[in-house]
């Protein structure tokens, strides 16, 4: 490991490693006015949300990197207390990022990014048409971060109104799967979170069996990972070894012989799991290398989200071939 000292580290380098390694990062699309009534929109990427009771979010509008003179966006929200904060979308990204230029104080950056301006229901500055997710805010508090150029301001706001994409409205939820919702990396580097960007990931049970409940054997597999180690260990309890050696004593038995290693061999990167263990119990190998074909099985069902089918593989043949 490197380590850094942001003491004595350049301002800029520092900088890179915050956005670089905290990353990637939601994008707050802020709008606001001024007292005049001037339009200004800008996003910042230091941003999330902080509670439910009530709704908070928050993000960061920075001092200047040379001079540290304050920007509008932070103006604005301190002179009115008001803001809409909407999320960004791979449709409208290029967009967004018009609206980071440096214009010249009172320039309506709605209108250098072509963006859309729509009338807002309980704040005064507009809310942005193109986004599927708008929150109209109130400013709480606004809390310097330091006096230096590039300092943060951290802006807390409740939301007072939220608006969905009737679209991305579904039972009750936001389809995040289908937003195509984008995150800030560093450098130029974006994150868009579509397709194979998106997973999920099952939260453990109330109270977990965590790694070191697993059996010896399972820790040091060399066929199961890290990660489908941690979902076996996020369960509370596993099977007996009596539930899973009923269980498998059902699975289908094939004959043994090359033709079934052969077959073994074309499916378990992409085999049903009940199939592998199926044809395992067909092979001729003995202890070890039959446990192997098991794990394999149970990494199979991992992967198709079926934990306790994991699970029976491998007590199963835990206590069957395992030496």
């Amino acid at each position: 490991m490197v380590a850094l000292d942001p003491g004595t580290a350049p301002a800029r380098e520092t900088y890179g490693l915050l956005i670089g390694g905290v990353a990637p990062r939601p994008i707050a699309l802020v709008a606001t006015l001024s007292a005049q009534g001037e339009r200004n929109l800008a996003p910042f990427s230091y941003f999330n949300a902080f509670g439910i009771h009530p709704p908070m979010v928050a993000f960061s509008p920075t001092r200047r990197g040379k001079g540290g003179s304050f920007k509008d966006t932070y103006l604005n929200i301190v002179e009115t207390g008001e803001c809409t904060i909407q999320a960004v979308t791979r449709d409208i990204a290029e967009q967004v990022s018009l609206t980071s230029a440096e214009f010249p104080h009172g320039v309506d950056e709605f209108v250098k990014s072509g963006l859309t301006p729509v009338p807002s229901e309980r704040v005064r500055p507009p809310r942005v048409g193109e986004s599927p997710f708008q929150m109209e805010c109130r400013l709480q508090q606004m809390i310097p971060l330091g006096d230096q150029p590039g300092s943060g301001n951290l802006a807390l706001c409740e939301v007072l109104l939220f608006h969905v994409s009737a679209a991305l409205w579904r039972d009750g939820k936001f389809d995040t799967a289908h937003a195509g919702l984008v995150g800030r990396s560093g450098g130029d580097f974006y994150t868009h979170a579509a397709g194979s960007a998106l997973f999920e990931l099952p939260r453990p049970a109330g109270s977990s069996m965590g790694y070191d409940g697993l059996p010896e054997w399972v820790r040091h597999s060399e066929v199961l990972s890290a990660g489908n180690l941690a979902l076996l260990a996020a369960v509370e309890k596993p099977p007996s070894v009596e539930e899973a050696v009923a269980w498998a004593q059902q699975l289908p038995r094939p004959g043994a012989g090359a033709v079934l290693t052969r077959i073994y061999a074309k499916l378990r990167h992409g085999g049903d799991p009940l199939a592998l263990a199926g044809l395992a119990l067909g092979l001729c190998e003995k202890g070890r290398a039959r446990l192997r074909h098991f794990e394999t099985a149970a990494r199979r069902a991992i992967e198709c989200g079926d934990t306790a089918t994991a699970w029976k593989l491998l007590l199963f043949a835990g206590q069957r071939f395992e030496k």
